[in-house]
């Protein structure tokens, strides 16, 4: 594995430890309550900014911390340890697109977020439209003194904890994805309501809702970025988050099964042998040893490309489907190696089986991420997309 230097080796002690330290002691509480109170929330974003783990994507000009690409991966790796619901509390869910809204948005909504003290959720998917933007329906009509707002938005992460929305609307319906716009939402705005709550099958302790947007009047300043421009503004987001959020995260989950199911392995004894004198048993160790090393390699790369500059759009596909599709391979073999210990509710292993699942879903589903990379091979041809 490549070297670090010693300043990148010290963020991930610092981020390891912090976790080891601070979220992992948390964890039980999450999956026998179901949730996280907003105390016990706010004391969480507290220690993440006092170990300077808050806000890691976001620059120093604007209060961040200002990690690269590159840092802030090693840093998600590592907090990717623990729940998901405690790593958002601990760094902030902050869009990197919000530093492009205008000096009025950035007071009013960037730099509060940064300082911790207000939350933000990105509201992208709908009833009928998923992985695919280009099928939302969800509108924002030109009025005299600004826009008004319909539509539901489904399955939107932290929408109770939230204080405002990034909203993907159609502000020009014919034109696809070159006819859709984000607007900055706040709850508070007359005509919004949170609707239906689902309670998902993992990511315990962060809400999963139906938010519906009836005639809200939003004036000229709630467009962030340009008019038309939100879809190639959501890619560039979502890129960044894909690969922090659910990349690095979902190969820290990797990396804690894997050891929690070596540990096991060795001392829990069957026919008078440890599980780990199986062959069958070693097989799922090195395999998923092998995996994740593979993984984190083309995770690095990918990271220190787009420090260089690059969009690098094929390869957080490739991450996406390839970490994603790991972590429930490492899930279930570890579900294996602890066997009924690992099965029942309110168990470690049995709650980070449900997350796995999921991964394979949020952010674009592999099939989507699939498709991407098959019509990228079309176009550009293999040697573009994968030859050195």
């Amino acid at each position: 594995m490549t070297q670090l230097t010693q300043a990148q080796q010290q963020l991930v002690e610092l981020a390891r430890e912090f976790t080891k330290q601070h979220l992992f002691p948390l964890e039980q509480l999450v999956t026998e309550n179901g949730e996280l109170s907003f105390d016990q929330a706010r004391v969480v974003t507290g220690l993440g900014k006092e170990a300077g783990l808050f806000a890691t994507n976001i620059g120093n000009e604007y209060g961040g911390v200002g990690l690269s690409v590159f840092e802030n991966v090693l840093v998600q790796e590592q907090l990717g340890h623990a729940k998901d619901v405690l790593v958002r509390r601990a760094t902030g869910n902050i869009y990197e697109c919000l530093a492009l809204g205008t000096p009025i948005q950035q007071e009013s909504y960037l730099l509060p977020a940064v300082r911790g003290e207000r939350w933000c959720s990105l509201a992208v998917s709908e009833p009928e439209a998923g992985s695919d933007v280009i099928a939302i329906e969800t509108s924002a009509k030109k009025t005299d003194d600004g826009w008004l707002l319909n539509g539901r938005k489904m399955y939107i992460s932290d929408a109770e904890y939230s204080d405002y929305f990034i909203v993907a609307a159609k502000t020009a319906p014919g034109l696809g994805a070159n006819g859709i716009s984000l607007f900055l939402v706040d709850k508070n705005a007359p005509g919004f309501s949170l609707g239906q709550r689902f309670n998902m099958m993992g990511f315990i302790g962060t809400s999963h809702n139906e938010l519906i947007f009836d005639n809200i009047k939003l004036s000229d300043d709630a467009l962030l970025g340009d008019l038309n421009k939100g879809f190639q503004l959501l890619c560039n987001t979502l890129g960044k988050a894909r690969l922090a959020k659910v990349a690095a995260r979902g190969l820290g989950k990797c990396v804690r099964l894997l050891d929690l199911m070596t540990e096991h392995a060795k001392t829990r004894h069957q026919f008078e042998q440890p599980l780990v004198s199986n062959g069958t048993i070693q097989n799922m160790l090195a395999d998923s040893t092998m995996e994740i090393r593979a993984a984190r390699a083309l995770l690095w790369e990918t990271a220190r490309s787009m420090d260089n500059g690059l969009a690098c759009r094929e390869e957080i596909s490739m991450l996406k489907v390839l970490v994603t599709e790991l972590l429930g391979k490492v899930a279930d073999h570890a579900v294996q190696i602890f066997g009924a210990a690992g099965c029942h509710d309110g168990h470690l292993i049995e709650s980070c089986y449900r997350d796995a699942r999921l991964f394979r879903i949020i952010d674009g589903t592999s099939e989507v991420h699939r498709n991407i990379l098959a019509k990228s091979l079309v176009k550009k041809g293999a040697l573009a997309v994968v030859d050195i």
